[in-house]
């Protein structure tokens, strides 16, 4: 029985050229700090960021799968954050690759694009594949083309841990504005957003129109059933649900409905305000939680919290972190044996309990949520983590992993801030972000 059945109630792309000579100048930077080639048995895991604080965990783990696989020997190399991308496209571009790469499936896919990863299509068994969620496997599969009618849809990633957005509001300024329930729609967002602000004088919430900063619009377009980009990556949006998403906000800012700063600031901002007592609400993850706490006790007592606010599509967001597998490694088979080890039921389950973030695999969330709702310490913490493993149920990855989609960010937000400001029509400014996009 999976999840769902138990459940059912409740950056741009650089082009080639660039990337190329990118490649070749930074394996010679790096070469002397790069990890060898493998060795034969040997299995390199590469993660972003995740030392020391789970350094147990992952000693345990890999000492476990050693035991079990005694021909195998991982060497685990914890690399930077804001360091994996230039590493692993060094890597990758020499030839050099580790044999398991944790990586988001926005960057994954544009080296997916570039044949870079393993087919996991012709490792893994259709069984294998059911046993996580049907939608956020589906995120990892990716259409490559190697000429004109030769295109194959391919899976470049395993699904680990994921992380879903709530919704926390200020129970007091939804009382004063005679608000009983959280909004659960954006049409519920903007009714509370005109009482809120006709009531306490304060706005109701925070969506950026910074290109470089959060995705948040893309996303609302597709919970109201826009159509981003059509099946030969055109324009999708040009519709009548693309100008009803473009009116909706074009209407809230034109009313004075969303806070000015909304151009010019990105998602901290939005933070900054709900913990000075100066917005309805915030969309963010549950562990934000312990943060209001600590900076803003007073905000923190009167906090509730939801489920993220979604379209009639009933859509909501999640952001995955997946196992990829260079198509050079050394040792393939135990390079997916170790990935399909490290993402099973039980493991995902103990990290997923170590990090505070969600498991992928149908068995571990079961089990996650079954612990929850069983905690003897229940209070909003609990509630949150609660309701952001619940609503998997109706969570994907909203943003196409496609190239140039930070393209097509900027594009939709600079012509969406032409129509708020009136400096186009709503019909205009959509028309204008499809000729663009299109003409790339």
């Amino acid at each position: 029985m999976n999840f769902l059945s138990i459940y059912k109630h409740r950056k741009n792309p650089v082009n080639y050229i660039i990337w190329f000579l990118s490649g070749l100048l930074l394996t010679i930077l790096v070469s002397c700090a790069s990890p060898q080639a493998n060795t034969e048995g040997s299995i390199e895991f590469w993660t972003m960021q995740l030392q020391p604080q789970f350094t147990p965990y992952f000693n345990d783990l890999n000492q476990r799968f050693e035991s079990e696989n005694p021909d195998n020997k991982i060497q685990w190399v914890d690399v930077p954050w804001n360091a994996m991308e230039s590493k692993i496209l060094t890597a990758v571009s020499a030839q050099n690759a580790p044999d398991v790469v944790n990586l988001n499936p926005d960057f994954a896919s544009q080296l997916a694009s570039r044949n870079a990863w393993l087919n996991l299509d012709e490792k893994i068994s259709p069984e294998v594949k059911s046993e996580y969620l049907s939608k956020i496997w589906d995120a990892n599969k990716i259409e490559i083309c190697q000429a004109e009618n030769q295109c194959e849809t391919t899976t470049f990633g395993i699904p680990w841990y994921l992380t879903t957005t709530i919704t926390v509001y200020n129970k007091d300024l939804f009382e004063k504005a005679g608000i009983t329930n959280p909004p659960q729609t954006y049409e519920d967002l903007a009714i509370a957003a005109e009482k809120i602000k006709n009531t306490t004088g304060k706005y109701a919430f925070f969506i950026p129109l910074v290109t470089t900063d959060s995705n948040e619009i893309l996303q609302s377009l597709v919970k109201m059933g826009v159509t981003l980009l059509d099946d030969q990556g055109k324009a999708g949006f040009n519709t009548p649900e693309g100008i009803k998403a473009f009116t909706y906000w074009a209407d809230l800012y034109q009313k004075g409905l969303l806070p000015p700063e909304v151009m010019t600031q990105g998602h901290r901002h939005a933070i900054e305000l709900y913990q000075a007592g100066e917005l309805g609400l915030v969309g963010t993850g549950a562990e934000f939680l312990k943060t209001i706490a600590n900076n803003a006790p007073t905000v923190y007592e009167v906090s509730g919290v939801a489920p993220q606010v979604t379209g009639d599509t009933k859509k909501k967001n999640v952001s995955v972190m997946n196992l990829v597998i260079p198509k050079d490694s050394k040792n393939i088979d135990g390079a997916v044996n170790y990935a399909l080890f490290v993402t099973n039921g039980e493991n995902q389950l103990k990290f997923t309990q170590e990090a505070n973030v969600l498991p992928s695999h149908n068995s571990s969330i079961e089990q996650y949520i079954s612990n929850l709702e069983n905690d003897p310490n229940q209070d909003i913490l609990t509630e949150a983590r609660r309701i952001s493993a619940v609503q998997l149920e109706d969570a994907e990855v909203l943003i196409p992993p496609v190239k140039n989609i930070n393209e097509l960010k900027k594009i939709i937000h600079e012509n969406l801030q032409s129509a708020m400001l009136k400096e186009k029509t709503v019909e205009q400014a959509v028309q204008d972000a499809a000729n663009q996009w299109n003409n790339l």
